[in-house]
């Protein structure tokens, strides 16, 4: 099995468990993630939905909180790939979420000074 270097910021943290967000592909500790899973609406639709308590079934992806994120995963169509779900997937809901409860966080990769 490979090993992956992290940043510093994630190394500073042990113990803690680390996931890769499926907008910008960067490694970052789970708690500064939002858990997304998959919910089927019908025969071919699934939509996307917010897990902030990390307790849904099924298999999760993980993605900041931030609407840049969101867009780099939506464009790459990295929903569909790491839910590993076929057919169209909206992900209305969780743009609603990122845009309401976390509208105001800096992505963690920037800085607040710029």
């Amino acid at each position: 099995m490979a090993r992956h270097e992290f940043s510093a910021d994630v190394r500073l943290r042990p113990g803690q468990p680390v996931r890769t967000c499926v907008g910008c592909r960067k490694p970052a500790p789970a708690a500064d993630l939002l858990r997304v899973v998959a919910r089927q609406t019908g025969p071919e639709g699934w939509v996307v939905v917010p897990d902030p308590g990390r307790r849904l079934p099924g298999r999760g992806a993980w993605v900041h909180p931030d609407r840049r994120c969101l867009g780099q995963a939506e464009k790459r169509r990295a929903f569909g790939r790491a839910l590993r779900v076929s057919g169209s997937l909206d992900t209305a809901a969780l743009g609603l979420a990122i845009g309401t409860d976390h509208a105001t966080e800096p992505h963690p990769q920037q800085s607040s000074t710029s």
